[in-house]
């Protein structure tokens, strides 16, 4: 925030649901979810306003330009194409640290988003 303050930038803050990460492909589309997908995007979508009602005031505290976004999708392949669609300048983003056979068989949205961005991307380490 120091960072968008100082250089009068607007900042996005931006918070992906993937449902592919609660649902896995095979088996979307072999069972009916229904209810049970509402009730846990609701959830999800809940978390997310939560966050971005932080960041909100963050940024309201230090006088800094912010928009909000809560959309569903792939979050590596969403952040990228938000970045690009905006013309935003720098990419920050936290990461939980998954390592080892977790990151292996997981992948990592951060490493997806710093190995495709055609911007600057700063990894901050929660």
């Amino acid at each position: 925030m120091e960072l968008a303050k100082l250089m009068g930038a607007k900042v996005y803050a931006l918070y992906v649901l993937d449902k592919k990460a609660y649902v896995p492909p095979v088996l979307e589309t072999s069972i009916h979810l229904g209810s049970k997908w509402d009730v846990m995007e609701e959830t999800l979508c809940q978390e997310g306003d939560e966050a971005l009602q932080y960041v909100k005031k963050v940024a309201e505290d230090k006088e800094i330009d912010y928009e909000g976004v809560v959309v569903e999708g792939d979050p590596a392949h969403t952040i990228l194409e938000f970045a690009e669609q905006n013309k935003v300048d720098l990419i920050v983003m936290g990461t939980l640290g998954k390592g080892g056979l977790e990151r292996f068989l997981l992948g990592s949205v951060a490493d997806k988003v710093v190995r495709h961005s055609k911007i600057s991307v700063i990894v901050v380490k929660k």
